[in-house]
């Protein structure tokens, strides 16, 4: 694990605060709610979303820190099933501006090849730049490819493959074609999308052709078995606490400096993993004396609740600092 974690979140944040000078707010705010209606459609896209440097600058500045938290969520939650495995090689399918590259240079130390691959140039050309601002050398020699995401896609191949955010954006014929790539590149693969219920389903469609192509599921479920959620009845998904930005604030408006990221994730490997016995599916209910705890357990046991009280001493007092989307049992419970 990488113990820089914080410094790399604070180096991303002030190499995004410079991108906005000389962009008018209006404009750059106009650009994000553009974009954000763009991303939010129902029509897959055959070309890229982002057009040039403002549209880029004006999205990463609003987009990175939420994406980059959700994927260092993820990540945290692979590291956790696999404490002693570091990856020395990276792939970032449809990376843009490199905010899954910067969350794996959070969660893990030492030297790694990293490859971004993206269709839109402009983004490809603000990730280096903003990576040139790192003191991260892994980020600095970072290779920024320009690829068509898509049927066809052929990727290097790397201990880690990450595609967040993007299967949304793909006709399921491309989707199905990443995915396959994905799996054959990697030694580890991570696929996170935004946590709504259309969401979820492009991660569940992707974790079983993941298992169906030899991977095992390492999270954030204890087990490989089919997903016990009944489809349409709720979704699996998590949340990334993000510090809000002044653009954030002049696009959503609100005075609260934070947002929580909603994403649907799930990390495979083709090396043994620990997965953890049951996961918190739901933020915690804290009641007096008791704590309510939604969780999805092994294959067969399926989706439960449990309510620990003050008669189960230590136990009650880690369920009252428990956080959705971790392990339950904490490691170090009694």
């Amino acid at each position: 694990m990488n113990d820089s974690a914080p410094t790399t979140a604070e180096s991303l944040r002030r190499a995004l605060a410079g991108l906005l000078d000389g962009l008018p707010p209006k404009q750059a705010a106009a650009a994000v709610e553009r974009l954000i209606a763009n991303y939010r459609g129902t029509t897959p896209t055959d070309a890229p979303v982002l057009r040039d440097r403002s549209d880029v600058a004006a999205y990463a500045a609003y987009r990175m820190p939420a994406t980059f938290e959700a994927v260092r969520s993820a990540l945290d939650a692979l590291a956790e099933a696999a404490p002693h495995w570091v990856p020395g090689s990276h792939v970032d399918v449809g990376g843009g501006t490199g905010a899954a590259t910067w969350a794996v240079d959070a969660t893990w130390d030492g030297p790694r090849t990293t490859a971004v691959l993206d269709w839109a140039e402009p983004a490809l050309a603000l990730g280096r730049e903003l990576a040139g601002r790192s003191s991260s050398e892994a980020l600095r020699g970072a290779d920024w490819r320009r690829a068509v995401i898509g049927t066809g896609i052929g990727l290097p191949d790397a201990d880690l493959v990450t595609v967040s955010y993007v299967l949304g954006e793909l006709t399921p014929k491309a989707r199905h074609a990443v995915v396959a790539e994905a799996a054959r590149a990697g030694q580890a693969v991570v696929l996170i999308e935004p946590g709504t219920p259309e969401g979820y389903l492009r991660i569940r469609e992707a974790r079983d052709q993941l298992i169906a192509a030899g991977l095992k599921v390492a999270a954030p479920c204890p087990h490989d078995g089919t997903c016990p959620i009944e489809v349409g009845q709720d979704w699996c998904h998590f949340s990334a606490r993000v510090s809000r930005s002044s653009l954030h604030r002049q696009v959503k408006g609100g005075s609260l400096p934070y947002e929580d990221e909603k994403f649907s994730y799930v990390a495979a490997t083709r090396f043994p993993v620990t997965p953890v016995p049951s996961r918190i599916t739901r933020k915690p209910q804290i009641r007096k004396g008791l704590v309510l705890l939604d969780l999805c357990g092994p294959e067969g046991e399926g989706l439960t609740r449990a309510t620990v009280t003050k008669r189960h001493g230590d136990l009650y007092k880690a369920a009252r600092d428990a956080d959705w989307g971790r392990q339950w049992p904490p490691a170090e419970a009694p």
